[in-house]
């Protein structure tokens, strides 16, 4: 496939929105795009959970926008990494996964996002590679020998480290050898490039050093948003269960659009469609409302079709204008002891206790039917219990 290097397309890539900053520096890195140079560009997933949201997707987007510009794209699953599992969160030590449930969220993840890169394409399709296939069959002593490259104290830099260090909690070392394991990523496929949320700089950057130590071999850290309230800063995020998932119903997947802060809209146009910068800002300045149907029906095209989008916009036009329940509405077995905060944290209605508790206190939490509760205007769920 041939490498396409003009100026005008390689801006409307790097200028979009997506990109936060390019490191070490970003023209630099627009020479070597334009230079004619085939790079490699990479990015990776840890599959820690068996879903994605809109946040992951905007990263694989963008990352079809470089294999369309002629260049070798790798979608890299962590499936050796996911099982000890990056330190970032906020709660401690992350639980270490088995290989099989690694394993069964990778083929959940490949079928969410089968829509977003041309896996068919015949000149140019992206790579799909597992690290298992090389850190598993590291030796002790190539583990060693990796480790010399890295002090202590740079590893404790990184900011999870100095949180925990400052609560007195603790830091495990496998935890440590986490950002070596996934530095090590860049040098085994050799990199040019590497796409990254601004949480993973510290682990992109680490590849950078170990790539240009054991490769000779310079690497660029591509650093991408991540999709947050610009009011609250609140994070789309798999481990808490918030955000818009893409493992959903057409109908599901329209109603959490439509459930998302009005001052998110410009961001989620931006960073999860296709439409041109120019059409976006169009639309922006249409009413609210018709904005943001607008947005629900563009994604929901781009994962289950243009059919099953309209069905769904009709079907969200009609339950809220005349106050009804979704067709298709969540339906969930759960057992009478349960109370009604874990069933609804565990299926994404709420995303914590405190918010559940605000939300019933405003009367935001209502059973409009019996077994069928509304969150809101547009979350529901039917419980049956047993």
């Amino acid at each position: 496939m041939k490498v396409i290097t003009d100026e005008k397309k390689i801006d409307e890539v790097l200028s979009r929105g997506v990109i936060t900053s390019v490191l070490p520096i970003k023209e630099d890195f627009k020479k070597l795009l334009m230079s004619g140079k085939r790079i490699k560009i990479y990015i990776g997933f840890d599959a820690t959970a068996d879903t994605l949201h809109l946040s992951h997707a905007k990263n694989i987007i963008l990352l079809e926008e470089f294999r369309k510009l002629g260049h070798e794209a790798i979608l890299l699953f962590g499936d050796f990494t996911a099982r000890i599992g990056d330190p970032s969160d906020q709660a401690g030590t992350r639980k270490i996964l088995t290989a099989r449930e690694v394993l069964d969220n990778v083929k959940s993840w490949k079928n969410q996002i089968k829509n977003l890169m041309d896996f068919n394409n015949k000149e140019n399709p992206p790579k799909v590679l597992f690290n298992s296939k090389w850190l598993a069959k590291m030796t002790m002593e190539e583990v060693l020998e990796l480790a010399s490259n890295i002090t202590v104290g740079q590893m404790i830099e990184r900011d999870m480290f100095q949180k925990r260090m400052k609560e007195g909690k603790h830091i495990f070392l496998h935890e440590f050898l986490y950002p070596l394991m996934q530095g090590y990523d860049s040098v085994a496929m050799e990199v040019d490039a590497e796409l990254c949320g601004t949480d993973q700089i510290f682990n992109a950057l680490m590849g950078r050093t170990l790539l240009r130590k054991l490769k000779n071999k310079e690497k660029f850290v591509v650093a991408v948003n991540l999709m947050e309230n610009p009011k609250t800063g609140e994070l789309m995020s798999k481990s808490r269960g918030t955000g818009v998932f893409l493992n959903t119903t057409a109908t599901e997947m329209f109603g959490s659009i439509m459930a998302q802060p009005d001052e998110n809209m410009q961001q989620l146009f931006i960073d999860c469609t296709w439409l041109e910068l120019n059409e976006i800002n169009g639309i922006m300045k249409s009413h609210p409302k018709e904005a943001k149907i607008r947005l629900a029906f563009e994604i929901t095209k781009m994962y289950h079709g243009e059919k099953k989008a309209m069905s769904a916009k009709d079907n969200f036009e009609q339950t809220f204008s005349k106050g009804g329940i979704p067709r298709d509405i969540k339906t969930v077995k759960t057992s009478k002891e349960t109370p009604l905060v874990e069933i609804f944290l565990e299926h994404g209605l709420v995303s914590s206790k405190s918010e559940f508790n605000r939300l019933n206190k405003e009367g935001a939490i209502k059973e409009i039917e019996n077994g069928v509760y509304r969150v809101g205007k547009h979350r529901f769920l039917r419980i049956e219990q047993i």
